[in-house]
């Protein structure tokens, strides 16, 4: 899709319009000002519908991909349209979650069909004196087991690099799909 200049294309707000009226009557004038109109309309009419191009759910197509970047997804290739705008309209919600269990199982719900649980062991060190013993799990570790709908696919490779991205970076993990 090309956007740019329209052939023909009225500005909704002519220059010469805000000119003095002795000025309007002005021919030379006049024609002169229409080449300011011609470039400004294909402005003036992107800033009236900028609101669609940042709506994940109205935004063209090609557009979609550049305003995953803005919000710090890393489009796939495989991912639908629908998938794609869904997954741009919960990166906020994602981000604002992100390292928590509830935000990374959000991240899968994204582009995981199926159900999905994530579990973590609560693994923390810390010691009273310095030096000292550790006491618990020092390891702290996360689990996701995923349950695909039937008839659908789960690519292991992205599902893990979607974990990767959105946990806390010294947590290890463990993915598990369940095929029934």
């Amino acid at each position: 899709m090309m956007r740019g200049v329209i052939a023909g294309q009225p500005s909704p707000f002519p220059v010469a319009h805000r000119l003095p009226g002795v000025l309007q009557e002005d021919e030379f004038l006049g024609r002169f000002l229409g080449a300011f109109d011609e470039a400004l309309a294909p402005l003036f009419l992107s800033l009236d519908g900028l609101g669609a191009y940042v709506d994940p759910q109205l935004a063209p197509t090609d557009f979609l991909d550049w305003l995953a970047q803005w919000v710090g997804i890393e489009v796939d290739e495989a991912w639908t349209v629908a998938q794609r705008r869904e997954i741009v309209a919960g990166a906020v919600a994602v981000h604002a979650r992100r390292g928590t269990t509830a935000g990374i199982a959000g991240a899968v719900r994204l582009i995981v069909d199926g159900e999905v649980e994530v579990t973590d062991n609560g693994g923390a060190a810390w010691s009273a004196e310095p030096g000292g013993a550790l006491p618990g799990r020092a390891r702290p570790r996360v689990t996701v087991r995923v349950r695909p709908r039937p008839g659908t696919s789960v690519d292991e490779a992205r599902l893990d690099a979607v974990v990767t991205a959105v946990k806390p970076a010294h947590v290890t993990h463990r993915i598990r799909v369940v095929n029934d």
